[in-house]
């Protein structure tokens, strides 16, 4: 399967390391090696993973907090978003629609 980043998700990547690399110098790189191959995963296991909000299938990061939001449309799988599990319920299922 194919993998396409939505800009919503690039942008949930910059954001996280931005995040991390403020934490420790490295650190920041470090999180978007390891979400790149979580991502690249999918092209493997997309579509395994539980639905989330009637729609979305929700893959956990291996090292990270994040959950990477994606749905599998024409043997592609679109990644919508990637969020930090430790936000709000609330907050994520708004970010979502």
């Amino acid at each position: 399967m194919k993998i396409k980043l939505l800009t919503s998700a690039n942008q949930d990547l910059i954001d996280g390391y931005r995040f991390y690399e403020k934490q420790a110098e490295g650190l920041g790189s470090y999180f978007l090696d390891t979400l790149y191959s979580d991502i690249d995963s999918l092209a493997i296991y997309g579509g395994i993973h539980p639905i989330y909000f009637n729609k979305y299938n929700r893959a956990l990061s291996k090292r990270f907090p994040f959950a990477i939001y994606y749905r599998v449309e024409n043997k592609t799988v679109l990644v919508y978003a990637i969020l930090d599990c430790r936000r709000s319920p609330a907050w994520i299922r708004e970010r979502i629609k």
